[in-house]
């Protein structure tokens, strides 16, 4: 389970650390006005993807048996799905063009939607390599896509192409990943499609395809509010600045995910074992994303300067809002992926349903109340502190795991992240030029975090000492 975490980790921050630098050299070469127009025509291509990168995926990682022949069978079931999809977006991106008055954006999305054709075979791909664990595999798809990807992108930007270079790379990414992976991974696509298999996969998927258009409706909402009452601009800007969390956040929460689904599978009837590796998930997790996030906030304004210029400054309320909603985004998904590995994807449907109910009632009150987009944004993160307890509360039951423990194993990780969070708020109060303040700011936090786990003799500093021991011994 190391091993795999160790290489999924490693894709993870391989990918999005070079995405990272990409974005930065086009967010310096366009406006935020185009990565408004984006971030909407996503949107779509997003909750289009969602018929096609779940459910069906899932059940083929979880389930204990499978056969060769479901791997076919899945793929041409979601190559269905996805040209009918294609199709209803083609159709319908005049109609969005009008609806948020942005006639540009027609041909654009239509070249965008193409992405979910390849995402089909992808999403197969994916499900082999995650119950194989084998995700170097995935390393190199994806470091190939992002390369090749944003070498495009940076081009046609600097050829004056606008949007179009945005377009370029994304449809890029996906589509040069599929193919790399075809090389690398051991499927045989076949002519064969077992209708009676895929409708027993699709009896456990259905309901987590469910909760993931639910979920992704959700998250997407803020996007879809904030491009009708307010210009495409303040939606670049509030996207640009989840941007940051968002890169730790996928790198480590998608490893995390993909290697305890297929993980925990296995322990379906060991328990306590099952509980073990849960806790430890969330041990870990914690004490790495939390004073990452923390010391995010407090380097955000010095950060965004320096690396995007001033230009980008009002995205800096919306990149430390976002660092405290996506900080807990490790912990829901320690505990939403035990609930999957139990079996349990009709206790996953209802706790979605019922915090998607609360999030949408808490974004209307900041649309009809407040008119602001950064309240429409804080709202995300008083419904992620909500939705930790939601998440956690069939675990007491399913593996005896309870919400209590949980918070008291999060709480040393939480303490030292934000006592770090002042000290390096402190120092960014010092009149001193950009670039030294970001340095200064970083060795600070730092040298408190781990000062203050070895005062404090943290138990996850010690773990993750003995696992850098171990390793140095190995080598």
């Amino acid at each position: 389970m190391i091993k795999a975490l160790i290489w999924k980790l490693m894709e993870r921050f391989g990918v999005q650390g070079v995405q990272f630098v990409l974005q930065i050299l086009l967010a310096r070469l366009l406006d935020s006005e185009l990565y408004g127009v984006l971030s909407l025509m996503i949107v779509f291509t997003t909750l289009a993807n969602v018929f096609i990168q779940n459910g069906f995926n899932t059940a083929l990682i979880q389930n204990k048996e499978v056969k060769e022949e479901d791997y076919s069978s899945v793929f041409w079931v979601s190559l269905l799905i996805a040209v009918v999809l294609y199709g209803a977006i083609f159709a319908a991106a005049p109609l969005i063009a009008r609806l948020y008055e942005m006639p540009t954006i027609v041909a654009p999305l239509r070249v965008l939607a193409i992405m979910l054709i390849p995402g089909a075979l992808n999403s197969v791909q994916l499900a082999k390599v995650s119950r194989e664990m084998d995700f170097k595999k995935v390393f190199t798809g994806n470091i190939a896509g992002i390369v090749v990807a944003g070498v495009a992108g940076i081009a046609i930007a600097m050829m004056g192409g606008g949007l179009w270079a945005l377009v370029a790379q994304t449809l890029l990414n996906v589509t040069v990943a599929c193919v790399v992976m075809s090389f690398t991974v051991k499927l045989k696509i076949r002519f064969v499609c077992d209708l009676k298999r895929v409708g027993m996969l699709f009896s456990y998927g259905w309901k987590l395809l469910v909760s993931s258009l639910l979920d992704t409706l959700y998250q997407d909402a803020r996007s879809l509010v904030i491009g009708l009452k307010y210009d495409s601009s303040t939606l670049g800007y509030y996207n640009r600045g989840k941007q940051f969390p968002q890169f730790i956040i996928g790198s480590i929460n998608g490893a995390v995910q993909s290697v305890m689904l297929p993980a925990m599978s296995r322990m379906q009837d060991d328990i306590a074992q099952a509980k073990t590796i849960m806790r430890s998930s969330i041990t870990l997790s914690a004490y790495i994303i939390f004073p990452m996030m923390a010391g995010l906030a407090g380097v955000a304004e010095p950060m965004v300067k320096l690396l995007l210029t001033d230009k980008w400054l009002p995205c800096v309320p919306y990149l430390q809002i976002y660092c405290f909603t996506l900080a807990l985004y490790p912990v829901h998904s320690c505990n939403l992926q035990t609930i999957n590995a139990m079996g349990r994807s009709d206790i996953f449907l209802k706790l979605e349903i019922f915090k998607k109910g609360i999030g949408l009632a808490m974004l209307a009150v900041a649309v009809f109340l407040f008119d602001s987009p950064i309240a429409i944004a804080a709202t995300g993160a008083i419904t992620a502190i909500i939705a930790s307890g939601i998440n956690a509360s069939p675990n007491k039951k399913l593996i005896g795991y309870s919400y209590a423990e949980q918070l008291r194993d999060l709480l040393p990780a939480l303490g030292l992240s934000l006592a770090m969070m002042v000290c390096v708020l402190a120092v960014g109060r010092i009149q001193l030029p950009v670039i030294v303040t970001l340095i200064v700011q970083i060795i600070t936090g730092v040298a408190v975090y781990v000062l203050l786990s070895w005062i404090f003799r943290v138990p996850a500093f010690k773990a993750v000492l003995g696992i850098i021991n171990k390793k140095r011994g190995k080598a």
